[in-house]
């Protein structure tokens, strides 16, 4: 299979980041391997090829985030104990940003210059939500924790829908809170 470009910018650092995370649960890789998995993660839409795959595998070794062996004809990567730490640290930085962090939604949506910016954001949305519920549905996971993620997808999704309607009728969330301190029904 030739490899794919996802259109629009890749985050240059994604490729070494995933292969550290999947190094770290499931072991060695190897580049095609990673390539693979990624393909399998993006439902096809995207397969980086080695162009993109070793010069990310390379900058890992050279950061001391991973070592190298050879195997055969293959270069397998294992991640080093200093890998473990950056990863852990990376993560650590997304779940924050997941949290509370900014959400720069609005200027990638100016970066990307559609014509209707608005329509960027809905797609994206729209996007994201079609992943999550892939995700949620294809992962092999325990059954009953699948279950608590589809509950709190759909408790989020409400959130939104009670301020989408707070939007269509004017009423701000501050003069709601408000109304309903004061007594208000």
């Amino acid at each position: 299979m030739a490899a794919s470009r996802p259109p629009g910018p890749v985050p240059g650092r994604i490729l070494g980041f995933y292969a550290l995370s999947v190094m770290a649960a499931e072991g060695p890789l190897y580049g095609y391997m990673l390539a693979d998995r990624i393909a399998a993660r993006t439902d096809g839409a995207w397969r980086p090829g080695a162009g993109a795959i070793y010069p990310a595998l390379d900058s890992l070794t050279q950061r001391k985030l991973a070592r190298v062996s050879s195997e055969g004809r293959r270069r397998v990567y294992r991640i080093t104990p200093r890998g473990r730490d950056t990863l852990r640290d990376v993560r650590r930085n997304l779940s924050w940003r997941a949290r509370g962090g900014p959400d720069l939604a609005r200027l990638w949506a100016e970066i990307a210059g559609p014509e209707d910016p608005d329509q960027f954001l809905v797609d994206t949305f729209r996007r994201r939500l079609d992943g999550i519920v892939t995700y949620l549905t294809r992962e092999t996971r325990e059954p009953r924790r699948a279950r608590e993620l589809r509950a709190q997808l759909r408790t989020e999704l409400v959130r939104a829908e009670g301020r989408l309607r707070e939007s269509d009728t004017g009423t701000s969330r501050s003069r709601t809170v408000r109304a309903i301190a004061a007594g208000a029904p």
